[in-house]
């Protein structure tokens, strides 16, 4: 009897915050949409430069910086980051952006480095200049490397958003928060249930564009090597 109370309880719940919710769930995108978008923009082109440059000490640092960064607690990087950027979405995604700079850079070297390279001097030997040897062989054979690196990433993102609202910055979290200081389940639940529910469909999207990307790859060397 009491599971079923709570069941209706929980239901017209949700019927009475169904737009605080739809809201919240907004704002968790958008932060973790520009952080990893902001993400991509700066770890892939600095993968692909340092996968060219086979500068030891550039290499060293630059993965040190941001392996530092993953190394600093959330809560203390956001305490940090107040006083610079102040409360709210800003600081959040600079945040978030940090943490996820160093997957995706270290997927991105790596598989710019898996590429054969008697495959780059062959694409060399049949006049592909260097831009042609990047998109055409390079990219698309580190792409399902590049893919897992994010689809990982978001997957982590999704969840540390939820200490955002600790800031300001809304978000799910900000209904887990708000549950815990009035002593209500429901919403404790609910931003808990619906930051797991984004989470698990992030990785199954990046998960189905990794294969796409893996069986497209292996399908199109198949065809060059039948050639």
């Amino acid at each position: 009897m009491p599971k079923s109370n709570f069941f209706y309880t929980y239901l017209e719940f949700l019927q009475e915050r169904y737009l605080d919710i739809l809201t919240a769930i907004q704002q968790h995108l958008v932060i973790t949409a520009a952080s990893m978008l902001l993400g991509i923009l700066v770890a892939v082109p600095l993968g692909i430069f340092l996968s060219k440059n086979k500068i030891k000490w550039l290499h060293t640092l630059i993965f040190t910086i941001t392996n530092i960064f993953q190394t600093i607690p959330s809560l203390a990087l956001l305490a940090i980051l107040i006083p610079l950027m102040g409360i709210g979405m800003k600081p959040a995604i600079f945040a978030l952006f940090l943490y996820s700079l160093l997957p995706i850079l270290r997927n991105t070297y790596e598989g710019f480095n898996s590429v054969d390279p008697a495959m780059l001097e062959s694409a060399r030997g049949m006049g592909f200049n260097a831009t042609q040897r990047l998109l055409q062989i390079q990219l698309p054979l580190s792409f399902p490397y590049i893919m897992s690196g994010i689809r990982v990433t978001t997957v982590y993102i999704i969840s540390w958003t939820t200490l955002a609202a600790l800031i300001g910055a809304g978000g799910l979290g900000e209904l887990i928060v708000s549950g815990i200081g009035v002593n209500k389940k429901e919403l404790i639940i609910t931003g808990a249930a619906s930051a797991i529910l984004l989470a698990f469909l992030a990785d199954l999207l990046f998960g189905a564009i990794e294969r796409w990307s893996s069986i497209k790859t292996n399908i199109k060397i198949k065809l060059q090597v039948d050639k």
